[in-house]
């Protein structure tokens, strides 16, 4: 008898991701979009335009005041001027950006996501861009679906344009950073510039027409690592974007005019999402898609203007307050100062009192020793001993210096310049200005002076004119 397998039931399946969509944001009007338009023209000038300004810095320097001079080993920051091995500033600022992002947020949320991120300044003119060539949120999504024809391929080919010409602005600033801008400018519009100031316009640019362009909420969403550990920075008295559902539920449609008595005062109108850049849907709390821009709250306003509600049902306000207008309590302002933000400001405080040190008794000048290694030594027919070194001098200042080096801790110790004939125990080194000079010298000691291998050796450098000292600590190599 031949038995016969039922056929396995087909398992229901889930896709792991959710298809995107097109989010086309509504245009809202009110305080929170005035304040990112103010902020958004204030950023794209400080971008543009900071390469420009100019700072005297005396004859043969570069009097672009922030430059990153790649070929010349510097970084400009008006006064400042930072060599390759002081990359520890470069440390510093990354701890206080990461620290002020902290404090921010347990201030008032991801303020930084919705007004200062360059990813929504930028997508923010982008999306006006679309508004201005297309129309409002409905004529954007309208043209997506409507067929093919040449009204619509004239109206995305102006858009792309403008994306491409925005998003090339922002590549050249890039450049314009890492030489003198006037110069690179023109260079750059006429052909004439480099690839490798080519390449970076394009990545750059590049980077921000994929980004801002075509990604978008995807970034905030997905790539950016701030969403997923936003909710640890915030407590109870950190101002954030949330929905006062005490207030707004039950909600459902009404008319202008109806009496709100026994029902909430959301009218599910859905403007909240629909001018949402990320698509969210406030009223069903917090999200990591929330990047706290306030555009929801200047939507929610307007409707609540519309049928004569006060503004707040859908607020920028700390948790804490929220709760208390719930119990009918009044409510005091945010909290500023509490545990964690104390905490926050202590750190960059520390950070930087020490980076003001540093930069307050940052040396002006600098050595750096190396023992020749083949050979370690060479033992003189005077039965004295010979050692050399490779002796660089870091010259901070933009004048030349005329120095002395002697050597120190061990008796009878000479100096000599590799070429240079002296009588005397210390060698006069010569350093142009802005520079790092190199010499090769050898340090003679008589016999007996020594009595092991390795000796401790000082090697003091002296400024002839301000009496500047720099010593070194090295080794004196000698045979058993």
């Amino acid at each position: 008898m031949t038995h016969v397998q039922p056929e396995p039931e087909k398992a229901s399946r889930q896709k792991a991701y959710a298809t995107s969509a097109t989010i086309h944001p509504r245009a809202v009007h009110g305080a929170f979009r005035t304040i990112k338009w103010w902020v958004m023209g204030v950023l794209l000038a400080v971008w543009h335009l900071t390469p420009f300004l100019r700072w005297d810095r005396g004859p043969g320097a570069p009097d672009q005041a922030i430059l990153i001079d790649l070929p010349g080993r510097r970084a400009y920051f008006f006064f400042i001027e930072i060599w390759p091995q002081e990359v520890y500033y470069l440390t510093g600022l990354l701890l206080i950006a990461a620290i002020s992002l902290f404090f921010m947020s347990a201030l008032a949320g991801r303020l930084w996501c919705g007004f200062f991120c360059w990813q929504t300044v930028y997508t923010d003119l982008f999306v006006l861009v679309e508004r201005l060539v297309i129309g409002d949120r409905n004529a954007r999504m309208a043209l997506d679906k409507a067929s093919l024809s040449a009204p619509k391929l004239a109206k995305k080919a102006a858009v792309w344009a403008a994306w491409i010409a925005i998003s090339a602005a922002c590549g050249i600033a890039f450049a314009l950073y890492f030489d003198d801008a006037p110069t690179l400018l023109g260079q750059i519009l006429t052909g004439q510039a480099g690839t490798g100031s080519y390449g970076a316009i394009a990545v750059v640019g590049g980077g921000c027409l994929v980004m801002a362009g075509l990604a978008r909420e995807q970034v905030c969403i997905y790539m950016c690592p701030y969403a997923r550990f936003q909710s640890a920075m915030f407590d109870e008295h950190s101002a954030i974007i949330s929905y006062e559902a005490w207030r707004g539920e039950q909600r459902g449609p009404a008319k202008v005019g109806q009496d709100f008595s026994g029902r909430g005062h959301c009218v599910d109108c859905g403007i909240c999402v629909q001018s949402c850049p990320t698509g969210v849907d406030i009223r069903n709390g917090t999200q990591l898609g929330c990047i706290g821009c306030g555009l929801c709250v200047d939507a929610c306003d307007t409707v609540m203007d519309r049928y004569g509600l006060p503004h707040g049902l859908i607020t920028y306000d700390s948790v804490a307050n929220q709760q208390a207008r719930e119990r009918g309590e009044s409510h005091a302002k945010i909290k500023l100062l509490r545990a964690r933000t104390l905490v926050y400001v202590a750190v960059l405080s520390l950070i930087g009192g020490v980076m003001l040190y540093a930069l307050g008794t940052r040396k002006t000048m600098d050595v750096n020793v190396l023992h020749e290694r083949s050979p370690l030594f060479v033992e003189l027919s005077s039965g004295g001993i010979r050692n050399g070194y490779t002796y660089k001098v870091l010259n901070m200042v933009r004048k030349d210096r005329t120095l002395s080096l002697s050597a120190a801790g061990i008796p009878g110790a000479r100096i000599e310049l590799v070429g240079e004939e002296s009588d005397s125990a210390s060698a006069t080194l010569s350093v142009p200005g802005d520079t790092v000079g190199s010499f090769r010298l050898y340090v003679t000691v008589p016999a007996g002076a020594v009595q092991g291998k390795k000796t401790p050796l000082e090697l003091i450098l002296t400024d002839k004119d301000d009496g500047t000292t720099v010593r070194s600590s090295t080794l004196f190599a000698a045979p058993e």
